[in-house]
């Protein structure tokens, strides 16, 4: 005989309504502030990652009830179970943004969008919960603004903005994570190369950085671990980063995206870098790059540059044998890396097969073309030129 639960004196037999799981949601932010604020450390003394802010930004994921309410409470340390799917399976996603102070004094970020997009491709790459990545974008914002006291109004200098989600499943069993804490931590930062001088970087074939159909294209946490020990080689050969290949193909330099400026036989430049086949990160730095020269004369002009100056930007394979080729033939002009931390940089040299491949020297480090590059984006990012609507005001939703 099969027995029924009552309520209200009624039988009941249908299934208690499904719990839907609470989505990411800005308007739900707590914030506590803390009661004893850090000095800020000057300019001069800023080294990258090195320095927090007073403040965080935290949200947790819960597999049935979602997210939870977003806070913003003092900095410190989470609490993390040990079998945690983030420390056993590398369940890791982060972003890198950076805050600038606008010529209005407000803070300003650059093209957030981007960085979110990319966040939520890389979440989804290791099955992490989803999480809306405009209320991501609005909390971000919020926590730039209660922290507007540690953007450096330096030239060169910025907020450096760290979204983060990790995996926080408490079990050793090897499946997807169904629980997740998505954090944002800030650090004020001045140039990632401090002394002014342009990057070695050495070709590395017998270690590789990323391969096809694997995660190379995504900002995943997994990825960085393994060049490490590649890079401490490196370093003793007096190098300073790893030029990443897959065979002779180049696809990274260290964790920046990689340009090449070759003069062709009618006297143009083309402006190389090698294409998003998966094993290369889609850098946000990387694609402004190649708008910035395909707009180059016709709708803006570079710093620095002749209008006269023809780029065109082309993204395909780039070989070391070629770098070698054109180098001898005195086409190679301009060799430099792009990303967020690192905006643009110069490269001198690179070591390959025993021998270096030696760039052009130029005053400032900075060849031409990548010394218009920088100033713009620069312009750009710090509000004192309008391009595209690239530079987002934090004080807007």
């Amino acid at each position: 005989m099969a027995i029924s639960q009552t309520q209200n004196g009624a039988a009941n037999d249908s299934a208690p309504a499904a719990v839907t799981p609470a989505q990411l949601d800005a308007s739900k932010l707590t914030i506590k502030l803390a009661t004893q604020l850090k000095p800020v450390p000057p300019a001069s003394e800023l080294k990258f990652g090195q320095v927090m802010t007073d403040h965080m930004m935290i949200a947790h994921y819960h597999p049935v009830h979602g997210w939870s309410a977003p806070e913003i409470k003092p900095y410190g340390p989470l609490a993390i179970d040990p079998a945690s799917s983030c420390l056993q399976y590398a369940t890791n996603v982060f972003e890198g943004m950076k805050a600038y102070i606008g010529p209005d004094g407000t803070p300003r970020l650059f093209r957030p969008d981007k960085n979110m997009q990319r966040m939520e491709m890389s979440a989804g790459r290791v099955a992490l919960p989803p999480f809306d990545t405009n209320e991501l974008l609005k909390l971000i914002k919020q926590l730039v603004m209660v922290e507007k006291r540690w953007i450096p109004t330096v030239k060169g200098h910025s907020l450096y903005i760290r979204p983060t989600i990790i995996g926080t499943r408490d079990s050793l069993g090897v499946a997807a994570s169904d629980a997740a804490a998505l954090y944002v931590i800030l650090s004020p930062t001045g140039p990632y190369f401090r002394s002014p001088r342009p990057v070695n970087l050495l070709a590395v074939q017998e270690h590789v950085r990323a391969w096809p159909g694997g995660t190379g294209g995504f900002k995943l946490a997994l990825n960085y671990a393994p060049t490490f020990k590649p890079q401490q080689y490196a370093a003793k050969l007096g190098y300073d980063q790893c030029l990443w290949l897959l065979g002779d193909k180049v696809t990274e330099a260290g964790a920046m995206n990689f340009f090449a400026v070759v003069r062709r036989y009618d006297g143009d430049l083309d402006v190389l870098t090698p294409p998003l086949d998966g094993t290369i990160l889609p850098g946000i730095t990387r694609d402004s790059t190649l708008a910035l020269c395909g707009a180059h004369p016709s709708r803006m002009v570079l710093p620095g540059l002749d209008a006269s100056v023809r780029l065109h930007p082309s993204e395909r394979v780039v070989t070391v044998p070629e770098l070698a080729g054109w180098a001898e033939e005195g086409r190679l002009l301009e060799v430099f890396t792009v990303g967020t931390a690192v905006v643009v940089a110069a490269v001198s040299r690179i070591g390959y097969d025993g021998q270096d491949i030696t760039l052009p020297a130029y005053e400032g480090t900075l060849g031409p073309v990548a010394r218009g590059l920088y100033d713009r984006l620069s312009e750009i990012q710090e509000g004192r030129f309008e391009w595209e609507n690239w530079s987002v005001r934090c004080d807007s939703q």
